[in-house]
């Protein structure tokens, strides 16, 4: 079950809020509030922790792809759109956020429990 992004990293969502509406955004700043947190990035770099509010494409997003870069205080943050709705956050060389991501959706090992119990993460 998927949380959404206001009750899970609320300062992210209070900053993306901010961001869309400093650069008359106001149209995405209206989805905040409702994003879902689906996934992230599973690309293995040390610097990323992209997170997907939609299901992950297989291959490219299409052709109403957009991409919107923001301008935050450090790192990089870019909304991934399609059809003008957010589908994906970029956030970049954020450590602070890179690691709260990999807490929310840890790395699973097929072979191994993640609890004493044997129980699975969700």
């Amino acid at each position: 079950m998927s949380s959404l992004l206001q009750d899970t990293l609320p300062d992210l969502a209070d900053e993306l809020t901010a961001l869309l509406r400093s650069q008359n955004g106001r149209d995405l700043a209206e989805q905040v509030p409702l994003l879902r947190l689906v996934d992230r990035c599973r690309c293995g770099d040390d610097f990323c922790a992209m997170l997907y509010t939609a299901p992950k494409p297989k291959g490219a997003y299409g052709p109403n792809h957009e991409s919107i870069p923001l301008n935050p205080s450090s790192g990089h943050l870019i909304l991934d759109l399609v059809d003008r709705k957010i589908v994906s956050i970029e956030i970049l060389f954020r450590d602070d956020l890179r690691n709260r991501v990999l807490q929310l959706f840890p790395q699973h090992s097929v072979n191994k429990p993640l609890s004493e119990s044997g129980g699975r993460a969700q």
